[in-house]
C-alpha cells in the first residue's frame, strides 16, 4: 500500500518537504563566493553533483535568489568547499542569512585561504576546494542550477593515500529531511559485475 502525492495538488514547500526526505542522503557544496564590493560569502547548498567528468562541471542549486547566486552571477568565481563532519556546526552555521555585508567565514570563525585560480578564498579548515569559473545557469521557477567549470582541485595531503582521496578521512557530511544531517556511516565495497557472453 502507498500514499500517492500530486505535486501539482500540493503547496511548493510542501512537495519540497517531500523531496528533500526521499532524495537521501545529498551532498553538500559548501560554496564561497565574492560579491563585486568584496565581501567573501559561505554557504552550503545541498542540491549538489557532478555535471561532466570532461570537461569537469560542478552543479548546484540555489532556492531563491539567494547571496551566493548574485555573487556568482556577477564575478563568475566561486569554490566548492568539501563539507567535513568535523565542521558540523560551522556548516550548519553558514546556513544562517546574515545580512550581504556580512561575511559567514567571520560570524562562523573559518580561516580563509587564498585560491590559486579564483578570486573568491577556500575554506582553509575543509580538505578539498574546487575553483570554478561559473559555465551557464539554468531557471527553474523559484531555484537556478549553476554550472561550474572546475579550473583547479586542492585536496589536503592527510587524506590522501598516493593520489587517491580516502572516504574515512574526508568524512563527508550530507543532508537528510527537516533538520537532519548524515554522516559516512558503513562503507561497503562491491565490485561491478561484469557481462560475459555464454
Amino acid at each position: 500500500m502507498r500514499k500517492d502525492f500530486d505535486p501539482g495538488q500540493l503547496a511548493p514547500n510542501a512537495f519540497y518537504r517531500l523531496l528533500t526526505a526521499t532524495v537521501v542522503p545529498r551532498p553538500i557544496a559548501w560554496v564561497s563566493s565574492t560579491s563585486r564590493s568584496g565581501v567573501d560569502n559561505l554557504a552550503p547548498h545541498s542540491f549538489f553533483t557532478v555535471a561532466s567528468a570532461s570537461p569537469a562541471i560542478l552543479q548546484f542549486t540555489s532556492v531563491g535568489r539567494k547571496d551566493t547566486l548574485r555573487n556568482v552571477v556577477a564575478t563568475r568565481q566561486f569554490v566548492v568547499n568539501l563539507a567535513a563532519e568535523p565542521l558540523f556546526e560551522r556548516v550548519n552555521d553558514t546556513g544562517t542569512d546574515f545580512p550581504p555585508e556580512l561575511s559567514e567565514f567571520d560570524e562562523a570563525g573559518l580561516t580563509r585561504e587564498p585560491s590559486l585560480k579564483v578570486r573568491p578564498p577556500r575554506v582553509a579548515e575543509s580538505p578539498v576546494a574546487f575553483e570554478c569559473e561559473l559555465h551557464s545557469t539554468v531557471g527553474f521557477g523559484s531555484s537556478t542550477v549553476v554550472f561550474g567549470r572546475v579550473v583547479h582541485l586542492a585536496i589536503a595531503e592527510d587524506v590522501l593515500d598516493g593520489d587517491h582521496p580516502l572516504i574515512d578521512r574526508l568524512r563527508p557530511l550530507a543532508r537528510l529531511g527537516r533538520d537532519e544531517w548524515s554522516t559516512l556511516g558503513e562503507v561497503k565495497e562491491l565490485g561491478r559485475p561484469r557481462y560475459e557472453p555464454s
